[in-house]
């Protein structure tokens, strides 16, 4: 049984998104959530490029992949700013602690 690049780098996409989305449905803490959107975006990030590869346009899905990163890169630095402000304010990064706070 051989095993061709685009049949790995399948399984790889869907195993970086599938931990992503695993981590964000388990994770309780605002630091991991974000961990989870990282590895959940590397594999969007990676099918970008496996699917411009598939379309002989690697130039578009490397484009959009750049694209990805740079709007990823945003969304976690602002999430992590966002967690530290929250664990200075509340003492706590345990988002079941934080649903119970009214203001």
């Amino acid at each position: 049984m051989t095993f061709h690049l685009l049949n790995i780098a399948i399984v790889v996409v869907l195993s970086l998104i599938g931990i992503g989305l695993y981590g964000l449905m388990i994770a309780r803490n605002l630091i991991k959530v974000v961990v989870g959107l990282q590895i959940a975006t590397k594999g969007a990030i990676l099918a970008f490029v496996l699917a411009g590869r598939l379309a002989s346009q690697v130039d578009v899905g490397q484009s959009l992949a750049l694209t990805v990163i740079v709007a990823d890169t945003i969304v976690a630095v602002v999430a992590l700013a966002l967690a530290v402000q929250v664990r200075q304010k509340f003492g706590t990064l345990n988002i079941e602690a934080l649903k119970t706070l009214r203001r």
